[in-house]
């Protein structure tokens, strides 16, 4: 991880006079830049009530500055080249080199005032998914206000009325802005440090995008066929890990913006949900759980304790969404022998490859040709081999001693000898049988049949 002021940068506000009044406000706060896909260290908070800062995956926090009382954000929404894993880049929309965009913190009872600029090629606004605000600062774009047109800035002020886990994105041409990777996590702590008070506090977005092999550019007009399930708008195994520290309670805040529902699995421990972005769960609605289904438009906090060491997985259960691009009308072949007909499409085609007559398993140990810009299908090593994941696939790997604010990669767990699976070698069962069903007539009994008239005669 980087040091947080090698990577801030000013970025230019181009003001619209009839927009926001330097008399009234100032100078508009410098728009911090981060174009690295690589989690930055929690922004811990220089001034303002203390708290404890989330980590973004494969992310940050937006620095602030505090003005007359008021915590001044300020955003970009414009273009932005995000690699999507080593090996990929998508050019997508975004705010402040990013998509997402930076996490905004902000403590209950803070007034934000956060400044907004336009340098899209369309216009934007943004809605603030989940706050309690006046009604014009909710960013629906020819409702509550006029749109952002390019070039325009835009400021939105309220008040923090309580705290929990919010969302931002554009609610101005959301088909396309939402598909191109527009959106962002507000994290509001409590007032109270003690209150839900956690050692390790992670956030991230779902967010999917359908960019077809050897493109750069999501189609925008999907509406269910996407191929990239994304964390943070990165596939495993870009997907930055969860380094934990044994003992620590720990949150999981998962935003989902994607057009379908996600049941999010964790390995390893059983959990909570503590928070929707409706607020804080009371302890007393709260039940433990190992996975937890997130709907559209949904955030879910969970929370447990890292109590048991080693590199536990954690992913979407949908088995197609830990999988990078697809073809839905590839057909299935298993068991199907294809050696003669293959060899002939060889000689037609060198570079044809036997696909999927076993199952899929052999594609993530293939070195297959693909398309320039373009995900395997199922990639990633462990330290045992081939992890066969893509798309929301991530790990939490729990260790001993680590700092505090360690949260750097702490290579792959050591196993004590005698806890990892392993090939039986000694005599294999011999499996018993079904016998099939059993008669229930005695053996040589005698049945008594109905005779001619009505009465019975032995047989």
């Amino acid at each position: 991880m980087n040091n947080r002021r090698q990577f801030l940068r000013g970025g230019a506000a181009v003001l619209g006079a009839a927009v926001v009044s330097r008399a009234a406000i100032g100078a508009v706060p410098e728009a911090a830049t981060q174009t690295s896909a690589t989690m930055q260290p929690p922004l811990a908070p220089p001034n303002g009530r203390p708290y404890q800062p989330v980590a973004t995956l494969n992310g940050w926090t937006a620095p602030w500055r505090m003005k007359d009382g008021w915590k001044e954000f300020h955003l970009v929404a414009e273009p932005v080249v995000r690699e999507i894993a080593p090996g990929m880049k998508a050019n997508l929309w975004g705010y402040n080199g990013q998509s997402p965009g930076p996490t905004i913190e902000c403590v209950e009872g803070d007034r934000v005032r956060i400044f907004v600029t336009n340098r899209l090629p369309e216009h934007t606004t943004i809605h603030w998914h989940g706050i309690l605000l006046p009604n014009g600062m909710d960013g629906v774009g020819g409702l509550t206000q006029p749109h952002i047109q390019p070039g325009r800035t835009f400021v939105y002020e309220f008040g923090m009325k309580k705290s929990g886990t919010f969302m931002y994105h554009p609610h101005a041409d959301e088909m396309t802005q939402m598909a191109m990777g527009m959106m962002g996590f507000l994290v509001v702590h409590p007032k109270a440090p003690a209150f839900m008070k956690v050692d390790r506090d992670f956030v991230f977005l779902l967010n999917a995008f359908d960019i077809d092999p050897g493109s750069y550019t999501p189609r925008v007009n999907t509406m269910l066929d996407f191929n990239l399930w994304t964390w943070n708008s990165r596939a495993f195994p870009g997907i930055d890990h969860m380094a934990v520290r044994l003992g620590d309670r720990v949150r999981i805040r998962v935003g989902n913006l994607t057009m379908t529902n996600h049941p999010i699995h964790l390995h390893g421990v059983d959990f909570e949900v503590t928070g929707t972005d409706g607020g804080w769960v009371p302890k007393t609605a709260r039940w433990p759980e190992v996975t937890t289904d997130i709907a559209v438009g949904q955030m879910r906090a969970i929370e447990f304790v890292a109590d048991a060491p080693g590199d536990w997985a954690i992913h979407c259960h949908k088995s197609h969404h830990t999988m990078n691009a697809m073809g839905h009308k590839v057909p299935t072949m298993i068991g199907v022998d294809q050696r003669g007909i293959a060899q002939r499409i060889m000689n037609l085609v060198p570079d044809y490859m036997v696909m999927g007559d076993r199952g899929m398993a052999d594609m993530s140990e293939m070195e297959m040709p693909l398309p320039d810009n373009t995900l395997p299908m199922m990639t990633g090593t462990g330290p045992f081999g081939a992890l066969e994941m893509g798309g929301m696939f991530s790990v939490v790997k729990v260790r001993e001693g680590l700092a505090r604010d360690d949260y750097k990669d702490p290579g792959w767990y050591k196993h004590p000898a005698g806890t990892v699976a392993r090939e039986w070698t000694g005599d294999a069962p011999v499996p018993t049988r079904d016998p099939g069903p059993v008669s229930t007539e005695r053996p040589n009994a005698t049945v008594r049949k109905p005779a001619p008239g009505g009465g019975t005669h032995q047989h």
